[in-house]
């Protein structure tokens, strides 16, 4: 049955979320109106790595009647709300932090800045390392004769496409820690799967990269390096969680002899 009381409570947590999603969306905002004026700079910036592995003379089009206008547009959304995350995910964590214990408390706060800090690595590996490679190859199979010139637009989704699937693959660590903390795993089972993940690791490369090798083997390298990366922090968290607290030493004769001395002149000091 629901009460006056716990309708009232809901409808304050609709409206503190409602508060704290206005905060996160204005601070997109301002700094999207901030970067509007650089949207062109910007998509430039992430054209590069395709722009440099083109043939001389070669160039992105534009197949669309507006899209030279909303893709820098998407790449300047996209970069104010990478620049507003850490403010997003303290609005998030705000929220939800009353509803934690205090030992969840201490935990989320380093796992969110663990997973942000993480994710970014993943974006700068693929757009630094990667992307290098993947136009590289592209380039250097097309037929002799055809002209390479990809649609600023299906360039876009497709880079989208590696930093998602890069950045969710440096994020592998986090998951292993928050499975195993939770005791949803042991860290003897994840030893124990450790092939299986290998193998995994390969598949998603080959399914989320182009189909050179070399790409395969970035993606796949690194996701089984972090894997067991999250093997080690979880075993370093479980040894700390499993140390005993030190044994109660009792106080000796003669320390008890002074703490009574001790309260006995307090005593006498307070009556004179």
């Amino acid at each position: 049955m629901i009460t006056p009381e716990t309708s009232e409570s809901f409808f304050s947590h609709l409206i503190e979320l409602r508060s704290r999603l206005m905060r996160a969306l204005i601070a997109v905002g301002l700094v999207f109106i901030c970067l509007f004026p650089f949207a062109g700079d910007l998509y430039a910036i992430l054209a590069h790595p395709l722009l440099v592995a083109l043939p001389k003379g070669g160039q992105m089009i534009a197949t669309d009647v507006t899209t030279p206008f909303f893709v820098p547009m998407k790449v300047a959304m996209m970069t104010a709300f990478m620049i507003a995350l850490p403010y997003v995910l303290y609005q998030i964590w705000a929220f939800i932090a009353p509803g934690l214990y205090a030992h969840e408390r201490r935990l989320i706060a380093p796992l969110v800045a663990a997973s942000t800090f993480l994710f970014l690595c993943g974006m700068a590996f693929a757009y630094f390392l990667v992307f290098p490679v993947v136009f590289g190859f592209v380039t250097s199979v097309a037929p002799q004769g055809v002209a390479v010139m990809t649609d600023i637009n299906k360039y876009l989704d497709f880079v989208l496409t590696l930093f998602i699937a890069f950045g969710i693959t440096f994020e592998v660590p986090v998951v292993v820690v928050v499975l195993v903390t939770m005791g949803m795993v042991g860290v003897d089972k994840l030893r124990e799967i450790r092939p299986y993940v290998v193998v995994g690791a390969f598949v998603i490369g080959a399914v989320f990269t182009p189909p050179d090798v070399v790409s395969q083997i970035m993606l796949a390298v690194p996701l089984w390096l972090l894997y067991e990366l999250g093997i080690v922090v979880a075993s370093m968290m479980v040894k700390r969680a499993a140390e005993p607290e030190p044994d109660y030493q009792p106080l000796s004769d003669e320390e008890m002899e002074r703490e009574l001395d001790a309260i006995e002149h307090k005593q006498s000091e307070t009556r004179d």
